[in-house]
């Protein structure tokens, strides 16, 4: 027990909902909405000290639970429902707690009360463990904040054995005797960042391809967006199950990106690959991966990873490793990390990588980070179109981590009305000029994301 471990006193949340400027396309999904939690919690510590803090999440449950037999709102329905119970499990625990202890004590109830809840709407598809994960996270995010604010200390600053009774090996198992947390994260953030902009399957990447234009102001085509932001770090959208329309497309984004970093006089610049799990199979990866590399060896050099080019359940999936697509390039999970299980399969399977998200909660995404740097994993950071408060989350973890290259942020792109309370108090994360965040601004006490 330690004097800094805090319990719950109160748990509230609210919902706001919002439109997208342009639709995204996820899995073949064109999306064009986000339904966003806020979560407000109070805590207390034994000697009575009270804070407030405050987490926030997308709703991404086209990209947490897909369903072909629920559609959007049957799944979003079934989320919500988790997340009622998730509110009402916080409310009703009154142990004292570090917050990771709480999320690891919480963690296996709230797996357990969807799938009860699964039996009892009898739901044509089972809420899956990644859909709870995402309930949990803006309520785990509330914790982080709230100890934080309580300490009067940025969230980085509270993993170290001072604030933590237990080691890494109480959450992982025998294998992490003795190491500790604050060993794999840095308590000062990175003082600026790369911005990894999004290229959606539905972008245009010239004027000449904008059918209908938005006409609010803002950038419609990649080629407008390059130079607007300065970008350097482009993410590549990609069908995953139609190989030349992936092949022309990532030829496409590399013409338009020569051309205006030509203008600009940048000479570097990044992509990563993101199938979305929709590729058939390896075999697919790497007829990809060889034709980009014989039509555009220059292009092929700018790719810095590939997301999750298979099947989320890996489990299910053994014969789709990816040990010769890992020599080519870093290949990463996204969909499938969920527990340390579920990254050992992965190493195991040929992945060298894995991304950590805000969405999937700070608690677990810090633990994940911590076991995939012991066993040489290379870690990206991504959101999930994360808008305001959880972009501020998002950024931080990548401004935290160490080796983590860049910072993703689609927001701006697709949802930029939700960020708009949140730019005058954030300007150098929301207004981006150069290609880089101004990620000290993450050092503030608790999550930095001040109700």
């Amino acid at each position: 027990m330690k004097p800094t471990d805090i319990r719950i006193r109160e748990i509230r949340f609210e919902s706001e909902d919002h439109l997208y400027r342009t639709p995204i396309k996820f899995g073949g999904v064109a999306l064009d909405r986000a339904t966003i939690v806020n979560v407000h919690s109070l805590v207390e510590t034994r000697s009575g000290k009270t804070a407030r803090g405050f987490g926030s999440m997308t709703l991404g449950n086209v990209w947490a639970y897909p369903s072909k037999k629920m559609g959007y709102e049957g799944t979003l329905a079934a989320l919500r429902v988790v997340i009622d119970r998730v509110a009402a499990i916080m409310k009703d625990y009154h142990e004292f707690g570090h917050p990771i202890d709480i999320a690891h004590a919480l963690e296996p109830v709230f797996h357990r009360v969807a799938a009860e809840e699964s039996q009892r709407l009898a739901l044509a598809d089972p809420i899956p463990p990644l859909c709870t994960l995402l309930a949990a996270s803006p309520f785990d995010a509330a914790l982080h904040d709230a100890f934080g604010k309580v300490h009067g200390l940025n969230c980085f600053s509270t993993y170290g054995p001072e604030f933590m009774s237990h080691d890494l090996g109480h959450y992982l198992g025998e294998g992490f005797k003795g190491d500790r947390l604050d060993r794999y994260v840095d308590k000062k953030a990175k003082a600026r960042m790369p911005l990894y902009h999004l290229v959606g399957a539905l972008d245009p990447l010239t004027a000449a391809e904008v059918v209908k234009p938005i006409g609010d102001g803002l950038p419609e085509t990649l080629a407008e967006w390059i130079p607007f932001n300065g970008l350097t770090h482009l993410k590549i959208k990609l069908n995953g199950d139609d190989l030349g329309w992936d092949v022309e497309r990532v030829i496409g984004v590399n013409a338009v990106a020569e051309i205006e970093q030509k203008k600009r006089g940048v000479a570097k610049w990044h992509y990563s690959l993101d199938f979305n799990e929709k590729c058939a199979n390896v075999a697919y990866l790497l007829e990809f991966l060889r034709t980009i590399k014989e039509r555009i060896p220059a292009g092929f050099e700018k790719i810095q990873y590939i997301e999750q080019p298979t099947k989320r359940d890996l489990k299910a999936d053994r014969a789709n490793v990816m040990h010769e697509a890992s020599k080519l390039r870093p290949v990463v999970i996204d969909e499938s990390l969920l527990d340390l299980e579920s990254l050992r399969l992965a190493k195991e399977m040929g992945y060298t990588g894995a991304a950590l998200k805000a969405c999937k909660g700070q608690s677990q995404s810090l633990l994940m980070a911590a076991a995939a740097k012991k066993d040489g994993m290379f870690l990206c950071v991504q959101d999930l179109t994360c808008p305001g408060a959880s972009l501020l989350q998002s950024a931080s973890l990548a401004a935290h981590i160490p080796g983590i290259a860049a910072i993703e942020a689609n927001s701006r792109q697709y949802c930029p009305a939700a960020n708009t309370p949140w730019v005058a108090r954030f300007p150098g994360i929301f207004n981006v000029t150069d290609g880089t965040m101004e990620t000290a601004l993450l050092d503030g006490v608790g999550l930095g994301a001040v109700e």
